[in-house]
């Protein structure tokens, strides 16, 4: 056997090692990429997924916004924006098992906000209603799940 320099072609072939070595390499790569498309997940496009987080005003005048939760440690969305005055939030979970709540963080924001939906069970919808006076940011968290980085920023500016 004699040794043959790289990328030398095999006898009658006119294909070299290199170039089958190349094309498979860039075939396997194809195939790796196109399993990471395909189908999107039916619960990542809900209706509810793309109105959480649009503030909205009722008929009585009151701002309201709906947070979304699921089966992770996120908040849909993770920040919001509302003028002073009356809010009206909804939390509603599309989860599967987990159970999450909100609250918003004793002392993390310009002034206390009492009112918190205590616990919500997989597929449930609460609402909660409080005012706000003071402009600012008001830090909100699943305290089931805060040392997981489940928070959320409320900002109220002056209306």
């Amino acid at each position: 056997m004699t040794a043959r320099p790289v990328g030398a072609s095999d006898e009658g072939t006119g294909i070299s090692r290199r170039a089958v070595l190349l094309g498979g390499l860039a075939g396997l790569g194809a195939m790796a990429l196109s399993a990471c498309g395909g189908e999107s997940d039916s619960a990542g496009s809900s209706d509810a997924a793309e109105s959480a987080g649009t503030v909205t005003t009722g008929a009585d005048g009151v701002q309201e916004v709906t947070l979304l939760v699921r089966d992770d440690y996120i908040f849909l969305p993770d920040a919001f924006e509302v003028g002073t005055g009356r809010v009206r939030l909804t939390l509603t979970s599309e989860a599967e098992s987990l159970t999450h709540n909100i609250r918003f963080t004793p002392g993390a924001g310009p002034a206390t906000i009492e009112e918190e939906i205590p616990i919500l069970g997989p597929g449930g919808s609460e609402t909660i209603e409080f005012a706000v006076d003071q402009p600012g940011d008001y830090q909100y968290e699943c305290s089931f799940h805060v040392a997981l980085g489940q928070i959320g920023t409320m900002t109220v500016r002056e209306s």
